[in-house]
């Protein structure tokens, strides 16, 4: 069973190919911040090629969900659930600060923090790999740290915890999303709706409706 993995949550734009297992057969990610509609739908087709298989071989399709930035998250959601409707396959969505709390399933006491922009961070904390809070949105002097020893995510080199290891997982890697859905995989689970983890309202809002102008 093949399985497409995909997560546009930061400025790393990831698309990969992989099996139930998640054993990844080839996989891109691109640092590009404001990229991902450029870049993510090439990268799956390159993902294919590599694979050497089609679309039409893929049985589900894996989401990083957020929390992420507006424009960048939605991107790569609604291409896995367009992707999914047309193959008329499952999707499933995973939080994508899990999908690094995963890779560090050797810390107990964690923080996962990526950027949020406006000085502010995404974070969660986790204890050997399980999410134990969050995820929240702050700034970073706002995120508590007390009983945390490492922080991982990119965010831990974009501001100051002067007091906690420095992990190097800093985005959410396919291996780690596929295997936080891999009991869905496996069982045939009922296609998920790809909700987006915002956790603060986007910019762009609907304009009201037009004032009336009284004419004398």
């Amino acid at each position: 069973m093949f399985v497409l993995a995909v997560d546009t949550s930061a400025e790393a734009v990831t698309a990969a190919i992989a099996n139930e297992d998640g054993e990844v057969l080839a996989a891109r990610t691109d640092i590009a911040p404001r990229g991902h509609a450029e870049l993510l739908a090439p990268s799956i087709a390159q993902c294919l090629e590599q694979a050497h298989i089609s679309a039409a071989e893929v049985s589900a399709v894996v989401a990083g969900m957020g929390p992420g930035p507006y424009t960048g998250l939605r991107v790569g959601l609604v291409t896995a659930a367009a992707f999914a409707h047309a193959r008329g396959i499952p999707a499933y969505g995973v939080c994508s600060l899990d999908a690094i709390g995963a890779a560090c399933a050797d810390e107990r006491n964690l923080l996962v923090a990526t950027d949020a922009r406006r000085r502010e961070v995404y974070w969660a904390r986790y204890s050997a790999g399980e999410r134990v809070d969050g995820p929240h949105v702050d700034r970073p002097a706002e995120v508590p740290v007390d009983g945390i020893t490492a922080v991982a995510g990119a965010a831990a080199e974009l501001h100051p915890w002067p007091d906690l290891a420095r992990r190097p997982e800093f985005h959410p890697e396919p291996q780690w999303l596929v295997a936080l859905a891999a009991d869905r995989i496996r069982s045939g689970a009922k296609s998920e709706p790809l909700a987006p983890l915002y956790l603060r309202r986007p910019d762009a809002v609907v304009p009201g409706a037009p004032k009336h102008v009284s004419q004398r």
